[in-house]
């Protein structure tokens, strides 16, 4: 399964961390977790019987622990991927939807990607020399080439001390 980051919280998260994998345009940020649950799902799991009640309160008495509760371990599943294409790199709307795509499809080719939070980030703009169409086919297949290198270099598993 192939999900979709759309939360800011889940994108802090994961470009917090240091990048993964990098291309001269692109950068790959990873983090094996679930996405953070809804703001409706944490107000529902915070709010309290009691607080919802019409009657009068009831007292509630709670049991004092000792020992910290232990939180259980959670599986991920899943990879969820997020896009970060900005305007100050690729300036026509068209070009920011033709990288978006390529990215959602280099991620789609690859059913055996690790589970959990993927941010795929632009860092550099497309030479407009090279490239002068906005959604040119060169500029698709210079794209998708770059992805497929990307997610290569990021499934290898990494030599301690070696740059990536």
């Amino acid at each position: 399964m192939i999900g979709k980051l759309q939360r800011p919280v889940d994108f802090e998260r994961v470009l917090g961390r240091q990048s993964r994998a990098r291309s001269a345009h692109f950068a790959l940020h990873h983090l094996s977790a679930n996405p953070a649950p809804s703001a409706w799902h944490a107000a529902k799991l915070r709010t309290a019987p009691a607080e919802l009640s019409t009657g009068d309160a009831q007292p509630a008495h709670s049991v004092v622990e000792h020992d910290p509760p232990r939180v259980p371990s959670v599986e991920v599943e899943g990879c969820w991927v997020g896009i970060v294409v900005p305007k100050r790199h690729a300036k026509r709307s068209v070009t920011r939807q033709l990288l978006k795509r390529q990215i959602r499809a280099a991620f789609a080719e690859r059913p055996g990607m690790p589970p959990g939070l993927w941010v795929v980030r632009l860092r550099s703009p497309f030479d407009r020399q090279k490239f002068p169409s906005a959604a040119s086919d060169a500029l698709r297949a210079a794209a998708r080439a770059e992805l497929a290198q990307l997610l290569d270099r990021a499934l290898k598993p990494s030599k301690p001390g070696a740059p990536q």
